[in-house]
């Protein structure tokens, strides 16, 4: 089901887009505290859906395709 890794990719892309303005106005310690962790969080999300892409990694459970085997008595 690789569609929920490219429309996890596509959403976070727009919420950069939207965030990318506002980080250089960060001007406390707090607001760069702030968009360090979001930014940090966003390379993880990025990272963790082009691995599930590339196949590197299993998909999660709720995303693995079921085939129903019958089981012979």
């Amino acid at each position: 089901m690789q569609h929920y890794a490219i429309l996890r990719l596509l959403s976070s892309g727009f919420f950069l887009y939207i965030a990318w303005p506002v980080i250089p106005t960060a001007v406390t310690p707090e607001a760069v505290l702030f968009w360090g962790a979001w930014l940090g969080f966003l390379i993880l999300v990025v990272g963790a859906n082009f691995a599930t892409l590339l196949q590197m990694t299993e998909p999660p459970v709720m995303e693995q395709d079921r085939t129903r085997s019958r089981q012979q008595a």
